[in-house]
């Protein structure tokens, strides 16, 4: 048996426990696994549209500042620049947080589903896939998406800062 056969199976549970006076029982259990990765699967599809949101909205301002021309930015008062860089600066902030806090829920619920797994015949999610991609302790293996969401903000405030320090030296 491959290493993920020997960390899919569950030896704890068996065809016995699957009884015809066990039947709804393990039904609930099946129901409620069910729901968590489901549930699982729609905070990270939410944590997808808040990224294409942010980015979205970054990369208009971006896009904003390029059309404006270079007197018309270099005219304005620091001061004005200043409220813009805070604004962007919070707009990053929030952003950077609800990625973190994304990750958090995510990685509460794949513990839930594993304590699942605990009463199923497979450790589908647990043990054998995350076994496969090494738990996430080599990156070449498997490079945490959550991990790389949180530098755009990151990247995005660091050239606000760049380019607030650019047109406030001119």
């Amino acid at each position: 048996m491959s290493d993920i056969g020997d960390a899919l199976w569950n030896t704890g549970v068996g065809p016995s426990d699957y009884s015809e006076a066990n039947d709804r029982y393990q039904q609930a259990v099946l129901d409620q696994y069910k729901l968590c990765v489901e549930m699982a699967d729609r905070v990270s599809s939410r944590r997808n549209l808040t990224n294409t949101f942010f980015l979205s909205l970054n990369s208009a301002v971006v896009a904003v500042v390029a059309a404006v021309s270079d007197r018309t930015v270099a005219d304005m008062s620091v001061l004005l620049l200043l409220a813009g860089l805070v604004i962007l600066l919070a707009q990053c902030a929030a952003w950077y947080i609800m990625v973190r806090s994304y990750r958090q829920l995510n990685t509460a619920k794949y513990e839930v589903i594993g304590a699942f797994e605990e009463r199923l015949p497979a450790f589908a999610y647990s043990r054998a896939e995350w076994g496969a991609l090494g738990e996430g302790r080599d990156w070449r293996k498997y490079l945490r998406l959550t991990h790389v969401e949180q530098w755009v903000p990151v990247v995005f405030a660091a050239s606000y800062l760049l380019g607030f320090c650019a047109l406030a030296a001119r």
